[in-house]
């Protein structure tokens, strides 16, 4: 015979002030918890959304990131004729590009923090075609001139139209700003790649990375197994959204890794606050607990019955901690891209399936603060409880 749910309400609702201080720790360590795994779910969203399933990117065998990478002139020529390469008018839809880092301040606080500059060439709209100029106009080539991610407009100062700024000894005329759909590029700086060689006394026909559009996606392993078997080029090929993914893991990494130490450090609070309230309850309720057994009813519906109760507590200690965390969706922040040392902006990405996680993860510690208050209480002797009456 079961406990009616209506018993358990009752309880937390007369105990109210234990049950709150029980409800506020899961609802912090639950926050904590969704909002970490939002900030490297969100960092890698970003990521992965710079690549496209129809571009490759083309580095130096054993390079891991772009910066490390080198790609001559006349590679970049034998790649433009390799099978699989998109076309426009006759021209293959490649863009060659050189990376550097360039300081500008932060508006929020006026350090310096490294943005990315990356020299495309012309065709890169054709190549990148989630990227859209949105305010002024795109470089034009041989000139000294830039465009600039939203983000990165919105981040620094002086990157708006019309700005001149001065970096890598070059200066340099801000005409326009683009919309790179949330991607990485949006925290970018774009120019001319051979304008940014020179500027960088960096040899003109050395580029970091080229990346080519394909056909379709499913003319990638045909292109990467024509460029991996000519014996003229030494170099990796990867589809471009691999590529972004596996830059996101050292960051997602360190996020998780400590999210889920600070968020178990919490939780042992929160399960001893549990714990502490299901005790309480035990104590204040042998005489209820001595008669419902009189009455018929067993240890296992004690045990199920407190169990229960635990569970409700630590549930609206998830679904507030859920709540509190949910207004971060959608803000945008930003932090230290590892494999390029740039700064990068990303919104925090809480989803449905990280706030079901919240909810797991309370109910996980509500069944540990839960459990041995209850199996206390169903082994409870009767005889002894009945006598205190």
């Amino acid at each position: 015979m079961a406990i009616p749910i209506i018993y358990n309400l009752r309880s937390v609702r007369a105990r109210w002030t234990s049950s709150i201080v029980a409800v506020l720790g899961i609802a912090g360590t639950v926050g904590v918890f969704v909002a970490m795994l939002s900030l490297a779910r969100g960092f890698r969203a970003t990521l992965v959304s710079s690549g496209s399933y129809d571009n490759a990117i083309v580095m130096r065998a054993g390079a891991t990131a772009e910066m490390m990478s080198g790609v001559t002139l006349d590679a970049v020529k034998i790649l433009q004729d390799e099978p699989g390469v998109a076309r426009l008018n006759g021209e293959p839809l490649v863009t060659s590009e050189v990376v550097v880092v360039a300081p500008f301040p932060l508006r929020t606080t006026g350090t310096d923090a490294n943005v990315q500059v990356r020299g495309v060439s012309p065709h890169v709209l054709t190549v990148r075609r989630n990227v859209k100029v949105i305010r002024g106009r795109m470089f034009q080539p041989g000139l000294s001139e830039l465009v600039v991610g939203r983000y990165a407009t919105n981040s620094y100062s002086g990157l708006t139209v019309g700005n001149q700024v001065r970096f890598g000894g070059g200066n340099w005329t801000i005409v326009g700003i683009f919309d790179a759909g949330g991607s990485a590029f949006d925290s970018e700086v774009w120019c001319d790649s051979r304008i940014l060689a020179d500027v960088y006394k960096r040899p003109s026909n050395i580029f970091q990375s080229v990346t080519v559009h394909l056909a379709s996606p499913e003319a990638f392993q045909g292109f990467k197994d024509a460029v991996m078997k000519d014996p003229r080029l030494d170099v990796d090929v990867s589809r471009e959204v691999d590529y972004y993914a596996k830059q996101s893991q050292t960051f997602t990494r360190m996020i998780t890794y400590l999210g889920g130490l600070v968020a178990a450090i919490m939780g042992i609070g929160a399960v001893f606050g549990a714990l502490n309230t299901m005790y309480s309850a035990v104590s204040e309720r042998g005489r209820e607990i001595a008669v419902m057994r009189a009455l018929g009813f067993s240890a296992v519906a004690v045990v199920f019955s407190f169990l229960l109760e635990a569970l409700l507590i630590a549930f609206v200690g998830g679904a507030l901690g859920c709540a509190a965390v949910l207004p971060l969706n959608g803000f945008t922040t930003g932090a230290m891209n590892w494999q390029t040392f740039s700064h990068m902006a990303f919104a925090f990405a809480i989803t449905p399936g990280l706030l079901a996680g919240g909810i797991v993860f309370a109910l996980g510690m509500g069944a540990v603060g839960g459990l041995l208050p209850a199996v206390h209480a169903a082994l409870r002797p009767i005889a002894e409880a009945l006598r205190s009456l």
